[in-house]
Parts: C-alpha cells; structure tokens; sequence
C-alpha cells in the first residue's frame, strides 16, 4: 500500500515508516505539520494516511484538524490517527459519514506489530478501529444511548469499534461465531439500525450511536 505518515517527531515517525516498510508498503511522504499533511494526503491520495494528535503549527490537536480538513476534500480518505492519549475533539466528525476507513489507536499499539499492521490493514481497506482505551473513555462519558444494552452486548459492541469480525469475536469470547451474530442483531436492534442497511454499514453506525449523544 502507499502510505502518508505525518509525526513532529523525526524519531516516531521514521519507526513507524521501518515497521511500514519492512510489512512491504511504501511510504510516499512523511511530514511533521498539519499543513504539509493536508498537502500531502490530496496530492498524493494514498491508500492510507497515519497521523499524529499534536503537530505544529497549533501544537495541540493539530492532526486531528487535519484529517477533518482532508475528509473535507476527499471524503473517503483512509485515516489511522495515533495519539498517546485519548482527544475527543473532532472523532464524532470524522465518523460522521459512516463511511468506516478511520481507526483512532493509542501509540502504546504501535509496539505490537502485528496489531498496529492489522489496524493499517482494516482501515485502508474501508475499516473503523478503535482503541479500546478510546472506546472505554467514550462510552464512559456517552453512556445513555447504550443503557438497553446488556453487558455482554456491550462487550461485542465494544470489539465491533476494534475491527474485529464475527468470528474473531467468537475466539475473543469464547464463543460460537452464531452466537455472536445473534447479539450484534440484538445490537443492532436496540440500537434502532435499519435492517435495510448493510451489515457492515450497520456495524459503523452502532459505533457511532455510542460516540453521540
């Protein structure tokens, strides 16, 4: 895949490219503010772009803004937005399209390479992943909407936000993969998704149902 990477920190983001580039994708541009990455994502169009929170010029959630900024101009735009701790600002508008390809992930992720290339994988390919501190923290905060669900749903809905498929839900569980599609229907009831829509539309609105109020 081609991939932009966008870190301030030489450091991190030139790991990030070795680990890319060692999986066989191709980093076509690597930068260290929110402004070079906006320029870089539209130019390029890349099969993925990975970003940091904090960037210059702002120093705050510079990153963020600019994912915003790049959906604005190509609204299917693959993000993975890496962060070393949870931002809140701007994730619900980032999902808001339900379209999926966006991933938010803890850096603590990136030192398990096998996780951190399978979120790449999910993502660019149409995915929403997220980490599970970030899902914690966001239903912690946004609880109402998730109220009818039952723990067990709520664990399922929560390894939906992952990525994860039914059947890597089932072997998380220990479970039948039967049973895990009767509870993200039961999900997906409560949760008051159309049944017109498709299972995998329905899977990133019952993320978002619980990252809005």
């Amino acid at each position: 895949m081609r991939i932009v990477v966008a870190d301030d920190s030489t450091l991190l983001r030139e790991g990030v490219q070795l680990i890319l580039g060692d999986a066989g994708h191709e980093v076509v541009a690597g930068v260290g503010d929110g402004t070079a990455l906006v320029e870089a994502a539209l130019r390029e169009r890349p099969d993925l772009v990975i970003t940091d929170v904090r960037m210059p010029p702002s120093g705050t959630d510079e990153g963020l803004r600019a994912a915003v900024r790049i959906r604005q101009g190509w609204a299917d735009a693959p993000i993975l937005v890496l962060s070393q701790y949870v931002v809140e600002a701007y994730v619900d508008e980032l999902l808001a399209a339900g379209a999926g390809s966006i991933g938010y992930l803890l850096k603590d992720r990136v030192g398990d390479i096998d996780e951190f290339l399978a979120a790449v994988e999910s993502v660019a390919h149409g995915g929403t992943v997220l980490d599970p501190q970030v899902i914690s923290q966001l239903m912690t905060r946004r609880r109402d909407p998730l109220a009818s669900l039952t723990p067990r749903e709520g664990e399922v809905l929560s390894l939906m936000a992952q990525g994860m498929s039914n059947a890597a839900i089932a072997a998380r569980l220990v479970v039948t993969s039967g049973a895990v599609e009767k509870h993200t229907q039961r999900i997906f009831a409560k949760l008051q998704l159309s049944p017109e829509d498709t299972a995998g539309h329905r899977r990133v609105l019952a993320v978002l149902a619980f990252l809005r109020d």
